[in-house]
């Protein structure tokens, strides 16, 4: 059996975080939470779910998945798959396997979780999470050939690919920089369809104005430096 670790960038998810720990399959070693500065009570219900918490005090979800990164490499036992997930339940943290599934049984590098419309429910994306998503993956697609559909959060990636990335991103643009160097790297990755419902709470990027403009010129923004290089 595969060792896997899951982090969970967190900021003020208390009513949601234990549902998400909760329903993460047993395959997984150890669930990671990383609080994102959250001013609620998500890292005490974090850990009466049973995660390892960790507190990350620069704002960023980009900070926050390297915090969980960081720690991950001190640790004695070293992962063979890291997964990312969102802590606001709106993912299905059980399809956790089937995302895994490629990687372990193909051998390939990374897989994406993809929010197809199908299996979304009514209002769980907002327009310009949908539009952004479109010409992001679209531009991806002229400029680097890639495949990609989505820029979803539920990902899983070998733990020495991920490493071998070098993440640089501290906030919106950490899941468009992963994927582009996947491209770049010419990692080997499918997409699985999964699953998505409406968060509980309200969204900090698409749920304002200001967060989802800072968060489509991050993704601007690393698609043309990679297409310049």
């Amino acid at each position: 059996m595969p060792l896997i670790k899951v982090i969970i960038p967190a900021y003020n998810e208390e009513r949601s975080i234990a549902h998400v720990i909760n329903d993460i399959p047993d395959m997984v070693d150890e669930v990671i939470v990383v609080s994102n500065n959250s001013t609620d009570s998500t890292e005490i219900e974090a850990k009466k779910a049973g995660a390892t918490v960790l507190v990350e005090s620069q704002k960023g979800y980009g900070y926050a998945c390297l915090k969980g990164m960081d720690y991950i490499s001190k640790s004695k036992e070293k992962p063979d798959i890291i997964v990312f997930l969102d802590g606001d339940y709106s993912d299905y943290p059980e399809e956790l396997t089937k995302l895994v599934q490629p990687i372990t049984e193909d051998s390939l590098d990374f897989v994406l979780g993809s929010r197809v419309k199908e299996l979304r429910e009514n209002g769980s994306m907002t327009f310009p999470q949908i539009f952004g998503n479109w010409l992001a993956t679209n531009l991806m697609r002229i400029f680097f050939g890639s495949r990609f559909t989505d820029l979803g959060p539920f990902r899983a990636i070998k733990y020495n690919k991920l490493l071998g990335l070098n993440m640089e991103d501290k906030t919106y643009g950490w899941t468009v920089e992963m994927q582009l160097k996947v491209i770049k790297q010419k990692l080997s990755y499918t997409e699985i369809p999964v699953r998505y419902r409406n968060r509980i709470g309200v969204s900090k990027v698409s749920g304002t104005v200001k967060g989802a403009i800072f968060a489509g010129v991050k993704i601007l923004y690393w698609i043309f430096k990679y297409s310049l290089k």
